[in-house]
């Protein structure tokens, strides 16, 4: 199956859940069935990590200066996927089902290769150095990749959906195999999908 460049449905404004209910039953779930996403939750979740809120460009997370400096991919059996959020859309990036390399780049961790889904945050630190210089730009960075990534996992549970946020990984690795463009800093694995009950 052929990557293409994909128009997501229109994001929703309002859910089944309350942000209480599901900031409350948000947990960690490290195992998945085989289920894949559909392409509504997919465009939400995407659409909850970067997309945009209004006509002026402003977007679903703060962000230092408004300079926005994270990527988001979406990686799935198909193949990776980068998300563009003027348009709200994704380009088709690497063709292949890549979960399993991922995994081995994550140490291993059969989360990342049994998800039907990974969010990939990534960064372009020059996007903000010329304002805020490259001491402390890493921090709004990261205080930026952590808001994206709370975002998300909220999201997911709101679509009845369960993730993990993953931190532990080999950058370069993950570069390497998602074939990231050098500027792409690799910060942050979300393992996404239907929970596999257990007993």
């Amino acid at each position: 199956m052929l990557l293409k460049s994909t128009e997501l449905p229109k994001p929703r404004s309002q859910g089944s859940i309350s942000l209480e209910q599901a900031t409350g039953n948000r947990k960690s779930v490290r195992s998945f069935t085989k289920q894949a996403l559909s392409l509504e939750q997919i465009g939400q979740l995407l659409w909850s990590g970067q997309g945009l809120r209004d006509t002026i460009g402003q977007r679903t997370v703060p962000s230092a200066g408004a300079l926005y400096p994270l990527e988001l991919y979406l990686v799935i059996e198909e193949g990776v996927y980068h998300y563009v959020p003027d348009g709200h859309r994704m380009e088709p990036h690497v063709e292949g089902d890549l979960r399993s390399s991922l995994s081995s780049a994550a140490l291993g961790q059969e989360c990342v290769a049994q998800a039907p889904a990974t969010l990939l945050l990534t960064a372009i630190f020059s996007k903000i150095e010329t304002k805020y210089g490259k001491e402390r730009s890493p921090q709004y960075i990261y205080l930026e990749a952590g808001h994206a990534a709370q975002n998300i996992l909220l999201q997911a549970k709101a679509l009845g959906l369960d993730g993990v946020p993953v931190g532990a990984f080999y950058e370069d690795q993950v570069s390497e195999v998602l074939q990231l463009p050098r500027t792409h800093y690799p910060l942050y694995l979300i393992p996404l999908g239907f929970a596999k009950k257990i007993g």
